[in-house]
């Protein structure tokens, strides 16, 4: 189990990383001096991040109870922001720490902001279908009781 959750968190740690590293590519070899498109591409890229975590956060919240895929998605997430705050700016030929502080503080901020927000839709989607695990337990539980009883006879 604790393999398979290590795994996870890894595949998702790739996946957010290589949209960062996707973005920083288009923005180096497509709009290297413009600001407005590059501003746009960052955007973009962190709508990106907080739909695969909404996909993420709806498929797991189906199979198994949040207490379980909640460290997950968190550590996935904070793994992908480190390497999109850390190494990320080695790629598009740059030192993380070259910018000001704003602009470090701010990509932080950003992150998070559509880690989150991505995560809580993808769950409240899965909540508002009726098709959470809680919900779905509800349902089988519920399913049982209603069965009638067979009578024995003597």
């Amino acid at each position: 189990m604790l393999r398979h959750r290590g795994m996870s968190i890894v595949v998702l740690v790739a996946a957010l990383f290589a949209v960062n590293v996707i973005a920083r590519l288009i923005i180096r070899f497509g709009f290297d001096g413009d600001d407005t498109a590059q501003s746009g591409a960052s955007i973009a890229m962190f709508g990106a991040i907080g739909l695969i975590l909404a996909a993420v956060a709806f498929v797991r919240s189906q199979r198994v109870a949040p207490a379980e895929w909640l460290p997950e998605i968190g550590g996935g997430a904070l793994g992908g922001m480190l390497l999109t705050v850390l190494v990320g700016p080695f790629i598009s030929g740059a030192n993380p720490f070259t910018e000001s502080g704003d602009y470090f503080f701010s990509q932080i901020a950003l992150y998070v902001g559509f880690a989150v927000l991505g995560t809580l839709i993808g769950f409240w989607t899965a909540i508002m279908l009726g098709r959470d695990f809680r919900s779905r337990t509800l349902k089988a539980y519920q399913t049982a009781r209603a069965r009638q009883r067979r009578v024995v006879r003597r």
